[in-house]
Formats: structure tokens, C-alpha cells, sequence
């Protein structure tokens, strides 16, 4: 990875911070983006501290703040001319209804609709780039979305469920994914769109969900059987972004069973993430709320 620059979002902590790492302990150049400077210079420490040749930067960036993400994206252009793997794997997980900074509700905007955002300024970068590669970090969970574009984000909290606007936000991801590939076909350029999958994986995302006392004792005792370390959920990402074998449009999963636990293999996103009207709909509307054309 010697000579490349990647970007993980939300690489302060779990799956992020583990493809960080892996990146940077390969020779990458390797862009930290986090939302928390506190907790992203802990992390990097950290991760310095078992890595002290890696090169390594933190920068700020809120994906709930369309002003942040515009920053990030000057900022880092300012500063790098090349951009090899963008990995937009930061997410927020089944959490009450609220709006970000822009109006957005809160997971999609998020999950989804920050990241479209950073892709698309960082765009003309990524084209620049010979073999670059864009990977979204979707979820099982895409399973149970559906898209309602007359109310996508449940405004007033209408129709609102912690678990609903997630799933819709996986979704989006998965959608998303596929139309940047047909885009990136379509144009001739030598850049490629992926998605991938951490399985159940414990990266402490999903702990305000078990925060009660009687479900802390049944928790540690399933999380072994049931769940994967960070560390390993991380490798579907890293073979989405590093893979020579990888093609454009394939989706990353762990080979186990009901694919929650095991080593990345190519996997198969439901119908409905397949849905070319829902993904050029989502498309537009995704450029009409964040102001960002993705044009190609």
C-alpha cells in the first residue's frame, strides 16, 4: 500500500479504527476521520504507538454537518492530490429520532446522506486517482428497509422506529453503492464502487441498545458465540478496498453462517438494494438536500 492515501471515517474506534490500522501498518497514507478529536487522538496514539512508522493523520469530520463535511473535503484536497480508498464506514445505530445540524433525521443523514455528500466533493480526487476505490460499510440489517421517498426522513419523527430508519440507511448505502459503479462504468473511469459488511461484530455501536443491568450478564455471555471481534468484521472492508481480485459493484460479507461471523467472501444484498429506479430516485433527492451534484 506503499504511495497510496485512504480515508476511513469514524476511524477513532471498532471497525474503522482496525482498518486503519491494517492500511497503515501496509504502508498507506491514511486520513483518520473523525467526528471527535478528543477520542480521534486517542486513537491515534494508540494506534502510533504499535505502528510508530505509520503515517498517520487525524482530521475533523462531523458527517451530521454538511458545513463539516465541506470543510473536511478542502481541506483534505488541499492537501493531497490522490485519493486511493475512501472508506465510509462511520454509522450511527438505532438511536431515538432527532435531526442533524441540517434538518436531516439523524441516521440517514448520517449513515447515508453524509457520506454521498463527501464522495461527491472529493469526486474530481477520486477520479484522478488510477484504480481508486470508494467502499461503503452497509449491514445485515438493509434486510428490513424499504424506501418511502414521500416521507424518507420521517419528518415530525412521523412513522419514526429506531430500528426502521436504520435499516432504510443500510439500504441507501447498498443503493447508493450500485448506481456510483453504473455511473463510474457508464463514464469510463478507472474507479470502482464496493460494499461491504462487518457481520456481528462487537465494535460497542450498538451499546446504548443493552445498557439495562439484566441484560449485561446475558450479553457477555452470548457475545463470544455469537459475535466476531472488531478486527475481524474489518476484513470484508479491507478486502473491498485492497482485493486486485475485487470487481466493482460486489458486496463483502463474512462466508459463516447466516453470515455473521468469518472470513470476507462476495455475498449477495437483497432485491430491493437492486432496485435501479429507488437508487436513481435516492440519487437525486440525496443531490437536492445536500446541495452536492455528483456528477460524472
Amino acid at each position: 500500500m506503499s504511495g497510496k492515501v485512504a480515508i476511513v471515517t469514524g476511524a477513532n474506534s471498532g471497525i474503522g479504527y482496525d482498518t486503519a490500522e491494517a492500511l497503515a501498518e501496509n504502508g498507506a497514507t491514511v486520513i483518520m476521520a473523525c467526528r471527535n478529536l478528543e477520542k480521534g487522538q486517542a486513537a491515534l496514539e494508540r494506534l502510533t504507538a504499535g505502528l510508530p512508522d505509520a503515517n498517520v493523520e487525524l482530521m475533523q469530520l462531523d458527517l451530521a454537518s454538511l458545513a463539516s463535511v465541506r470543510h473536511f473535503a478542502d481541506a483534505f484536497q488541499a492537501q493531497n492530490d490522490r485519493l486511493d480508498i475512501l472508506v465510509n464506514n462511520a454509522g450511527i445505530m438505532m438511536v431515538p429520532y432527532g435531526k442533524t445540524e441540517d434538518g436531516f433525521e439523524r441516521q440517514m443523514g448520517t449513515n447515508h446522506l453524509g457520506h454521498f455528500a463527501l464522495t461527491g466533493l472529493l469526486l474530481d480526487t477520486i477520479l484522478a486517482t488510477p484504480e481508486a476505490r470508494v467502499v461503503n460499510v452497509s449491514s445485515n440489517g438493509h434486510r428490513m428497509g424499504t424506501m418511502d421517498f414521500d416521507n424518507l426522513l420521517f419528518e415530525g419523527g412521523k412513522g419514526y422506529g429506531r430500528q426502521r430508519a436504520y435499516a432504510r440507511s443500510k439500504l441507501a448505502n447498498l443503493l447508493f453503492t450500485y448506481e456510483l459503479q453504473r455511473r463510474f462504468e457508464a463514464a469510463g473511469a478507472d474507479a470502482e464502487a464496493l460494499a461491504a459488511h462487518p457481520g456481528s461484530s462487537y465494535t460497542g455501536l450498538a451499546d446504548h441498545l443493552i445498557d439495562r443491568w439484566y441484560l449485561k450478564p446475558l450479553v457477555v455471555l452470548l457475545r463470544p458465540i455469537v459475535t466476531q471481534s472488531s478486527a475481524m468484521g474489518a476484513l470484508t472492508t479491507l478486502r473491498a478496498a485492497v482485493d486486485p481480485n475485487a470487481k466493482g459493484g460486489e458486496y463483502y460479507g463474512p462466508g459463516g453462517f447466516l453470515e455473521q461471523r468469518g472470513y470476507p467472501i462476495v455475498v449477495e444484498s437483497n432485491a430491493a438494494s437492486h432496485n435501479r429506479a429507488d437508487a436513481q430516485k435516492l440519487w437525486q433527492v440525496s443531490e437536492q438536500l445536500t446541495g452536492v451534484q455528483v456528477e460524472l
